[in-house]
């Protein structure tokens, strides 16, 4: 007897590579063909990979966020020498790190190192990703809660794709949002 095995991509990851053809076809557009498209190009293969993975085993990989953390480090610090990205990566991570060790259960430490991630990429428009993250979190809460009851309270959902939503939202309206909110 033999077994037939499906090699072929998931739709999931179909759909995600596309997304990241668009989202590089973005950069180029927004940002010109410049170091700074690369590296926003750069951020947004981070971003769909660890989506994907997070939608699929509920982990944010060290294997991907931990080097991509460090690259983004120490390239934006070499286009732009400050400590913008070193002060927006740890103050990112380390929010999300008090709200891990509050609560470990609603928070894991790969969410922790995506947001030190996201700080050293985007800089101080960080505060827009977590922001507009944590507000895209809130419509599958209030579904969940709304549907499955007091049991809806202890349902996971994984953050990563969330987070990348409004490191997205940061990437291309961050600036603006921020001179907004500070007028």
């Amino acid at each position: 007897m033999f077994v037939v095995m499906s090699h072929a991509p998931s739709r999931l990851r179909l759909t995600a590579g596309l997304a990241l053809v668009a989202l590089v076809v973005a950069c180029f557009a927004v940002f010109g063909l410049s170091a700074e498209a690369v590296v926003n190009a750069f951020g947004c293969a981070v971003l769909v990979a660890v989506a994907v993975t997070d939608l699929e085993r509920r982990i944010v990989p060290n294997r991907i966020i931990l080097p991509a953390l460090v690259v983004a480090l120490v390239v934006q610090t070499a286009l732009d020498p400050s400590a913008e990205w070193g002060i927006a990566s740890v103050a990112a991570g380390g929010f999300y790190l008090v709200a891990a060790l509050v609560y470990p259960a609603g928070l894991g430490m790969g969410d922790v190192k995506l947001a030190a991630f996201l700080g050293a990429w985007l800089g101080y428009p960080v505060i827009v990703a977590l922001f507009a993250g944590s507000l895209l979190t809130l419509v599958p809460a209030v579904v969940i809660i709304a549907t499955k009851g007091k049991e809806g309270r202890k349902a996971a959902i994984p953050f990563a794709p969330f987070l990348a939503g409004g490191a997205l939202i940061a990437l291309f309206f961050g600036d603006a949002i921020l001179d907004a909110w500070l007028g």
